[in-house]
């Protein structure tokens, strides 16, 4: 019960955070939207380190000095992973107007929504393999640590999906509409952090390579999108100052629940 409880929380940050489209009436302000894409990179550069990549190396610990090679190795395959989604799935970015990836006939609406679930993808797979390691009894990674990391990803997932479905209602112009394509956008979470689950047994002699497979997917989301959405045009010290704020709101959450 409490692994479900934990692969959902994700889910129902992304959840609330689109309900946000029926509260809001007009588009995202500029500044709010600079702030809340700062501090979900904060919260995902700090969930990458301290729940990821120092596991993944602690766990490493018997190979020595090459202790690192399994992060370094994970983390590079994470980045390249993410890339080519980048290049493959068509999507358009929130602000943007020329789409990305492939080129397919598709409706505004489902690219932005493609967009967002191509940022879960990375947050899902790194709650599935923590909760992978918990259930292997890996002693790096304890129930608390694995709930640290599904409350932070959830409370950056907030903003997600109010920047995400206030765009959506202003393209489809129904709100209903707006809060179910946002809500779905982060499906792909639970659902991968599921499947990884049930992997697990197979997963385990390579689940250093994943903890950094999954932070060097999240930290492409991080570098490609939120960072430039955060700090592009005037009032850039706003999602400088968000960044810092979500780092360490998720760097106190692992060390005090993990």
């Amino acid at each position: 019960m409490n692994i479900f409880i934990g692969l959902m929380i994700p889910f129902l940050g992304t959840t609330l955070g689109s309900a946000m489209v029926f509260f809001m009436r007009k588009e995202m302000k500029a500044g709010v939207q600079k702030f809340l894409s700062g501090f979900a990179a904060g919260v995902m550069v700090a969930a990458s380190v301290w729940s990821l990549l120092i596991p993944a190396m602690e766990m490493s610990e018997p190979m020595g000095k090459l202790a690192f090679v399994p992060a370094a190795v994970g983390f590079l395959a994470g980045i390249g992973f993410l890339l080519a989604l980048d290049e493959l799935i068509p999507h358009l970015h929130v602000n943007e107007e020329k789409p990305e990836g492939v080129h397919a006939a598709l409706k505004k609406t489902t690219m932005l929504v493609l967009a967002v679930t191509l940022h879960n993808i990375p947050e899902g797979m790194a709650v599935g393999v923590v909760f992978a390691g918990m259930i292997t009894d890996n002693a790096q990674i304890t129930l608390s640590g694995a709930l640290a990391l599904s409350i932070g990803i959830a409370i950056q997932n907030f903003p997600e999906g109010a920047i995400i479905s206030m765009p959506l209602k202003s393209a489809g112009g129904k709100r209903g509409k707006a809060f179910l394509y946002g809500m779905l956008s982060g499906a792909v979470e639970p659902i991968g952090a599921f499947i990884t689950i049930l992997l697990a047994a197979w997963l385990l002699p390579i689940l250093p390579y994943l903890l950094a497979f999954a932070a060097g997917a999240m930290i492409y989301v991080v570098v490609e999108e939120l960072v430039p959405e955060a700090v592009e045009g005037e009032h850039s010290n706003i999602g400088t100052i968000a960044f810092a704020v979500g780092f360490v709101l998720m760097m106190v959450l692992d060390v005090a629940l993990g």
